[in-house]
């Protein structure tokens, strides 16, 4: 069964936008797991516009389920993972103008400094993921850092125009897929991710985890985070049942 994490970033970005209290992004971490996310994500970037060192603070002690920080390889974020001690990192690229995070790391291009940090966080038994396009070369980094996880970017998914392009790209992802569980690596997706398209994403066998936030946090502006997260949770289970019901039927053929 697909677990999902939510991500609290925009959270602390209403927060931070008058510069308060409120509304407070550990608070909103609480009442998702309660409504049955199976983990939390949070970005602590360079800057601080999400989260700052109070939240993950807080987070790492009150989440019971999985903390997933998401972290570009950055050597004061570095230091502060080694301290804090999340379940898992998500290592992702950060540019600073950059609204969201536009697309997946190139760890092959990195593939050194990638391993090293992968051996760093594995001293301190840290999970570690890399977010990255549904590319075999890059599945094949991940792989060779050392990493135990893909987190396959959605984005191009989410955003495309039109049927054939939708279908071309979940095709890519659907493939991405297969070829990470057979490197043995775990696998996640996730970005852009919403109520409308997240069906055909939680069909695709072989993907164990879909980290969302922005969607969940939208639609909890006017139904509340328990019936927000709720609702998501029922269109994934609901579709990774569809989809393993498809695959045994398929296998019977």
């Amino acid at each position: 069964m697909i677990t999902l994490n939510v991500n609290i970033d925009h959270v602390a970005t209403v927060r931070n936008a008058r510069g308060g209290n409120e509304p407070d992004p550990v608070t909103a971490a609480l009442q998702a797991e309660l409504a049955g996310a199976s983990g939390i994500v949070c970005h602590l970037r360079e800057d601080r516009r999400h989260v700052n060192d109070r939240d993950l603070k807080l987070l790492r002690e009150l989440v019971t389920g999985k903390l997933d920080l998401e972290m570009a390889a950055n050597e004061e974020i570095i230091k502060i993972a080694l301290k804090t001690l999340p379940d898992m990192v998500t290592i992702v690229p950060e540019k600073r103008k950059e609204l969201t995070t536009e697309g997946g790391l190139d760890v092959a291009s990195g593939l050194a400094k990638f391993k090293k940090l992968t051996s760093r966080m594995h001293d301190k038994n840290i999970f570690v993921s890399f977010f990255v396009e549904p590319d075999e070369k890059q599945i094949e980094a991940v792989c060779k850092a050392g990493g135990d996880m893909v987190e396959l970017h959605t984005g191009v998914y989410a955003n495309a125009k039109n049927e054939k392009s939708l279908l071309k790209e979940l095709g890519r992802i659907e493939k991405a897929t297969q070829f990470a569980e057979k490197s043995g690596l775990k696998i996640a997706a996730g970005h852009g991710l919403n109520y409308s398209n997240t069906q055909p994403i939680a069909r695709i066998i072989g993907i164990h985890e879909l980290s969302i936030g922005h969607s969940i946090i939208s639609r909890a502006v006017f139904v509340g985070i328990e019936s927000a997260v709720k609702e998501m949770l029922a269109i994934i289970h609901k579709s990774s049942i569809h989809g393993l019901l498809k695959n045994i039927s398929g296998k019977v053929k």
